[in-house]
């Protein structure tokens, strides 16, 4: 709890004046070219509002963490310079509350990457640790979708982009170049979500947070509905969050006026040759305004509840007007198939 009020202390509000450039000097005086490189890159990317509020120490602060995250852990010290300034040094990923999340996150995270010989090993760990230890999952009650880590630990719940900021700041904590991935409008039904990537020996691997999959990194519910974006409309494309300056923005539905995220398109690492159509979504509740239930459809594939993500549906190959049975606390019922790419279906009022 002291650690949380720490955290929550440091969220930044004070008046700023001359101490950016404060800031590089003294980052120079400290780590010679490469911390004078390493601040300016900072500064130049920041925010305006960042710009006006936020004090040369706590950068400092977020510089020397990374530095030390640098020169610790094997696949920091081997990243290229641009990797290591644009996923790793970066204070934070989207507009979420600014804190110093480092001091919280590394030592937590150290322990959990012990043995971790590569980013990617390093990032699964965290993925499959950091959630229990810090008692934060997915549930819709959160008060915002882009909270903080530390509002997140507040409240014990997040969303897909809460969720994600809390893995990216675990894995940049100790050396792992992460980012925000994700996109304002699934291509064919409705909803957004966010994800995360990872950086590992000059490739981007993408993972849920807290969806750890044992089998590896590359795998995730929202495979399929990523493998449908459309790289040419900027709401169904997929977007990664950068800390660069570039010409198109992250959306953020929360804030559609926000554009002072930087996005780059990276649809077409997700894009696969579309399949035969008759793919639709199911989720099954128990009431109208209750409760998601796991039931079984056609005897093939379960819904999901609980701390699944409200967009990680099961997917049947069905046609308008065909009979799905919906087998549910030892009972079996039906339903037709409604039009839509999305069927939310209500245990008490099928037949």
């Amino acid at each position: 709890m002291k650690v949380l009020i720490l955290m929550l202390g440091l969220m930044v509000s004070w008046g700023f004046g001359g101490e950016l450039e404060d800031f590089i000097k003294e980052a120079k005086e400290k780590y010679g070219d490469v911390g004078e490189r390493a601040s300016r890159f900072l500064v130049e990317g920041m925010p305006a509002g960042d710009r006006e509020t936020l004090k040369g120490e706590f950068l400092m602060g977020h510089l020397d963490l990374a530095m030390k995250a640098r020169r610790e852990f094997l696949w920091a010290q081997e990243l290229p310079e641009e990797v290591f300034f644009n996923e790793v040094l970066p204070y934070a990923s989207l507009d979420e509350t600014r804190e110093d999340w480092r001091s919280f996150f590394y030592p937590r995270c150290r322990e959990l990457v012990k043995g971790a010989r590569t980013a990617s090993e390093a990032a699964q760990a965290l993925n499959r640790g950091i959630f229990n230890l810090i008692k934060v999952h997915y549930d819709t009650g959160r008060k915002a979708p882009n909270q903080s880590p530390a509002e997140s630990i507040k409240l014990g719940k997040a969303t897909c982009t809460g969720l994600s900021l809390i893995l990216v700041n675990a894995c940049r904590s100790v050396g792992v170049p992460a980012r925000i991935v994700g996109t304002a409008q699934w291509a064919d039904k409705r909803g957004n979500h966010t994800w995360v990537e990872i950086w590992d020996d000059g490739e981007w691997f993408y993972t849920g947070a807290d969806e750890y999959d044992a089998k590896g990194l590359n795998r995730g519910w929202f495979t399929g509905d990523a493998a449908k974006a459309v790289e040419e409309k900027w709401e169904h494309a997929i977007w990664a969050s950068s800390w660069k300056k570039g010409d198109s923005f992250f959306p953020m539905v929360w804030a559609p006026r926000n554009r002072e995220v930087p996005g780059v398109n990276v649809t077409s690492r997700y894009v696969q040759k579309a399949g035969a159509g008759g793919l639709v979504n199911f989720r099954v509740w128990d009431v109208k305004g209750g409760e998601r239930v796991v039931a079984t459809l056609n005897s093939e594939v379960e819904t999901k509840a609980g701390r699944a993500d409200l967009n990680d549906m099961a997917q049947l190959r069905v046609r308008v007007g065909d009979w799905v049975t919906v087998a549910y606390g030892g009972e079996t019922r039906k339903v037709k198939v409604p039009e839509g790419k999305t069927v939310d279906l209500y245990w008490g009022d099928l037949k």
